[in-house]
């Protein structure tokens, strides 16, 4: 089967009924995408099909032949993306673990909606961050799309999307 991740084809003889991350991680080298669930329910694993987020822990190999592929590897070459670059800004990982997945959710919403309300981003953003940095995340967005609203993080704010950030001691706002 002919694969497009990341704009390399990718000849691949795997079972149909694989799942899209395994043949990402195992056979084609693409460790960014991570297992989280198995069950398409965390995020973990959210790749862009076609410019869509799916879930490609259970996402067949051979629902994926002839579209267009793109993980975390291949959003940016250099993480100038403007969702990663939002995410370093605000220091949004804990333990990082879901955030591959969070930024490529991010990224389709972006693309979608260049400028989401707190609504939008809700709806969009049904990842799973066991380490809840869910206002980090939103704040993120916000910056990434230059809506202002990028402050609020309860650890960093920005005065203006795209400025430096500063610590914030007692910043408790959830306000984003």
């Amino acid at each position: 089967m002919q694969l497009n991740v990341n704009a390399r084809s990718y000849e691949v003889d795997i079972e149909p009924e694989t799942p899209l991350l395994w043949v990402l991680r195992e056979v084609i080298g693409l460790t960014g995408t991570k297992y989280g669930c198995g069950i398409a329910q965390c995020g973990a694993c959210t790749v862009h099909l076609d410019g869509e987020p799916v879930r490609s822990c259970s996402l067949p190999l051979a629902a994926v032949a002839g579209r267009r592929i793109v993980t975390i590897e291949g959003l940016s070459s250099d993480s100038s993306h403007p969702v990663q670059k939002a995410w370093a800004a605000l220091d949004v990982p804990q333990c990082g673990y879901c955030q591959s997945g969070q930024i490529m959710a991010a990224a389709a919403l972006l693309s979608k909606k260049p400028r989401p309300t707190d609504g939008d981003i809700d709806e969009a953003m049904t990842n799973i961050c066991r380490c809840g940095t869910y206002q980090r995340v939103r704040a993120a967005i916000h910056m990434a799309a230059g809506t202002g609203k990028g402050g609020g993080s309860v650890i960093h704010m920005a005065e203006m999307a795209g400025a430096e950030t500063s610590a914030v001691a007692g910043n408790r706002s959830t306000e984003v």
